[in-house]
C-alpha cells in the first residue's frame, strides 16, 4: 500500500462486499467536499477514471487531479486505466497516490508486465475487461493479482445500463478463483445499483462501482447501505 490510511480490503473477510463511489459521477466544482460526502456515507473507496481518448471515447482525469484527491482524503483510491499503454504510467499514478491500479486485458502494455509493475509499487493490481472479451482472457492471470473488474457497461461514460450478459462473465471468473483456491475479488462496474446490485453480488462480485446512483441519491450512506448489504437476488 501507499504511505496513505487507506483502508484494506478483501484480504481478511472472503467476499466482504466492498461500495466504490465512481468520480466520474461527482460534482466537480464541488469535488472537496463530494469527497467529504463520500467519507461521511461510509463508502469503501473511491473509484478514479483516467481515460485517455484512444483506448475510449472520452477524456477525463490525470495525474494533477488525482494528486489532489490523495490530498483530500485517507479512502482507498481505486484507479481504473481506461489507456492505451497503462504500463507508461504505472508508476506515475502509484507514486501520486493509488491504492489499487486496474488498467484493461485490451490495452497496447504486456499484461503480466503491467501487473508485475504495479506490485512492485507496494500497492494492489486488477486486470479489467470489457464486455466483448471473453473472460478466459482473464484466467492465466489470476494467480498475480488481487482483483478482476468486469465492465458491465462498455468503458467510456458514465450514467449507462446495466449490461445483463455481464453477469456470465462474473459467474464464471468467481468459479474459477474458487476452483484454483485463491483469494482474488471480483468487481463490477457499470450501471449498479440497488436493483442490479443483488444479481452481480450473486454471480460473485464482491466490490460494486457505482457512480450516479450514488452521488443522486439523497441519502447517499443509505444508497451505499442498500448496494452492499442487500440480499442477493
Amino acid at each position: 500500500m501507499t504511505a496513505s490510511k487507506a483502508k484494506e480490503f478483501g484480504r481478511s473477510d472472503k467476499l466482504k462486499n466492498y461500495v466504490s463511489a465512481s468520480v466520474l459521477s461527482a460534482d466537480m466544482l464541488e469535488l472537496k467536499n463530494e469527497i467529504k460526502r463520500l467519507e461521511t456515507s461510509g463508502i469503501d473507496m473511491l473509484h478514479f477514471d483516467v481515460m485517455d481518448g484512444i483506448f475510449v471515447d472520452n477524456i477525463t482525469f490525470g495525474l494533477p487531479v488525482l494528486k489532489q484527491v490523495r490530498a483530500a482524503t485517507d479512502m482507498t483510491l481505486d484507479v481504473h486505466l481506461m489507456i492505451t499503454d497503462p504500463l507508461r504510467y504505472i508508476d506515475c499514478f502509484a507514486d501520486f497516490g493509488a491504492d489499487i491500479i486496474s488498467f484493461h486485458i485490451e490495452s497496447e502494455s504486456d499484461t503480466l508486465a503491467a501487473i508485475k509493475a504495479i506490485k512492485a509499487k507496494g500497492i494492489k493490481a486488477a486486470v479489467a475487461i470489457r464486455p466483448a472479451t471473453p473472460i478466459g482472457a482473464v484466467y492465466e492471470f489470476l494467480p498475480y493479482v488481487d482483483m478482476i473488474l468486469v465492465m458491465t457497461v462498455e468503458p467510456g461514460f458514465g450514467g449507462q445500463s446495466f449490461i445483463p450478459e455481464t453477469l456470465d462473465k462474473v459467474r464464471a471468473v468467481r468459479e474459477k478463483i474458487t476452483q484454483l483456491g485463491l483469494d482474488v475479488d471480483v468487481e463490477v462496474d457499470g450501471g449498479i445499483n440497488s436493483d442490479t446490485a443483488g444479481a452481480v453480488k450473486a454471480a460473485g462480485a464482491n466490490v460494486l462501482v457505482s457512480g450516479s446512483y450514488l452521488f443522486g441519491a439523497e441519502d447517499m450512506k443509505a444508497a451505499a447501505d442498500a448496494i452492499r448489504e442487500g440480499e442477493p437476488c
